[in-house]
């Protein structure tokens, strides 16, 4: 269904799952399933005009979107954490996993192996979202996600406003990302203390062309410092961005934007200034 239309679909009722699977969801253990039919019928929909022909699902629980999915996608690949309801996906979807248009991968979405999927559709747990945002995004996939409403935020948000930081950075470097839909604390069991939102991650290359690493670094790095200038913050994280002559990086500088904070830098700044660092910051490039 590779660049198809997504149909609603009549999917398990998210409440007889949970009774099926003999689970209550756990706060201590980031665990808040989603029971709203009518937004988990709107997820896999979000993905109208992505190729889903091979779907990856990071914290699947009893398999309410699993269910969905299968209805929009050709493949799906769920991952989930919990040994109890890997096994209760495995017997659930018994016909899906024997014709092998469903894979359930037990374990840490942090560490296991991520198949080539084409897109993701997931339910993140919230604990780690940053996390595994940072590891989706650069596949270059696209990326349909709940998270907190307030996470949702700082990825769609501009440079200068409160909620600009790294993630922000990062979204923006990898993809053009909109928030479709937000989820009252009703719609999951037990209700989280806050409100959620649908984020949807469309893949571009980025306006300007620097070495990933290091740009990714220098981000992280100014970050840890955002109440500081650009010039001290540049002095203090070498540790993080791996500039080893940082006098070197703010004396090329231009001093209108080593009089800046991290938070007021678009990234197409922070690229310049990652182009500074490789032409400056390097022990290597100092001419003998």
């Amino acid at each position: 269904m590779a660049g198809g239309r997504v149909a609603m679909s009549d999917g398990r009722d998210p409440d007889a799952l949970l009774g099926r699977a003999g689970v209550r969801g756990d706060p201590n253990q980031d665990q808040h399933f989603l029971v709203d039919d009518r937004v988990l019928d709107r997820l896999p929909t979000r993905a109208n005009g992505f190729d889903t022909s091979h779907v990856l699902e990071i914290g699947a629980g009893t398999g309410a979107l699993t269910d969905r999915l299968l209805d929009c996608a050709e493949r799906v690949t769920a991952i989930e954490r919990d040994s109890r309801l890997a096994d209760f996906l495995r017997e659930e979807f018994a016909d899906a996993i024997e014709s092998g248009r469903l894979t359930v991968v037990e374990g840490d979405a942090l560490s296991v192996d991520l198949p080539e999927f084409t897109a993701s559709i997931s339910n993140l747990p919230y604990g780690i979202s940053s996390e595994i945002l940072f590891r989706l995004l650069p596949r270059k996939r696209p990326l349909v996600a709940t998270v907190q409403r307030e996470f949702a935020e700082r990825m769609v948000a501009a440079p200068g406003s409160a909620e600009y930081g790294r993630l922000s950075v990062t979204a923006g470097h990898y993809a053009d990302c909109e928030i479709v839909e937000t989820i009252p604390p009703e719609g999951f069991a037990p209700p989280p203390a806050v409100e959620s939102a649908v984020v949807r991650a469309t893949p571009r290359d980025p306006s300007y062309t620097v070495p990933e690493e290091r740009f990714l670094a220098l981000v992280r790095g100014v970050f840890t410092q955002r109440r500081k200038t650009l010039r001290n913050a540049i002095r203090n994280t070498t540790h993080i961005t791996g500039i080893e002559r940082p006098e070197s990086v703010v004396e090329a500088a231009d001093e209108g934007l080593l009089g800046k904070r991290a938070g007021e830098l678009a990234p197409a700044e922070f690229a310049a200034l990652t182009e500074l660092a490789t032409e400056y910051g390097d022990n290597s490039r100092v001419e003998e």
